[in-house]
């Protein structure tokens, strides 16, 4: 038996690339990106089949079998690192403040987030609940903003599958998320 590092790179690099295209192409389907996600499984499928034509006509090494494996789990977190840059679609921010004085609303809509906000009952008394919606690009400078303004926040945040109405819709207007 022969090792070749020529068809292990090969290997590994191959699968490289289909499992991040595999990976985008995912996350463009559940983001209703379906055209580019379409497109993207034509090229998945070419680089698969090349992929997977190296490794069976070389079943005999099993060294060509874990450079695939290899190259599958490279392949995953690449392809959710470049999501993760992409950063495609949005957030729903909710902060909740322990103190009602707070002018957080107002100082985050002059920055340009749309803010809704209320108050609500906390175990240990009134809490003022805001909701921003923000990019997924932009959640970073978000997250940077709440912690000077407000660094006891407590903060979660979820990715919206849709939405409609309010100001948002028409600043986003042929945008798809």
């Amino acid at each position: 038996m022969t090792i070749s590092i020529g068809l292990i790179a090969s290997i590994i690099g191959i699968n490289v690339v289909y499992v991040s295209i595999f990976t985008l192409r995912l996350i463009l389907m559940i983001k209703n990106r379906r055209a580019l996600a379409s497109f993207l499984s034509m090229a998945e499928v070419f680089v698969y089949l090349m992929g997977l034509n190296l490794v069976l006509q070389n079943l005999d090494n099993p060294f060509n079998m874990a450079a695939y494996c290899l190259g599958f789990g490279l392949g995953v977190y690449l392809g959710s690192r470049i999501e993760e840059y992409l950063a495609l679609g949005y957030l729903v921010v909710q902060v909740i403040v322990d103190s009602l004085e707070l002018d957080l609303a107002a100082e985050l809509r002059d920055k340009g987030y749309g803010v809704t906000s209320w108050t609500a009952d906390g175990k240990e008394g009134k809490r003022l609940v805001l909701q921003v919606l923000v990019k997924r690009s932009n959640e970073r400078r978000l997250m940077d903003t709440l912690k000077k303004l407000s660094p006891h926040a407590f903060i979660i945040s979820h990715e919206p599958k849709n939405f409609k109405g309010g100001f948002w819709v028409k600043l986003t207007e042929g945008r798809r998320f």
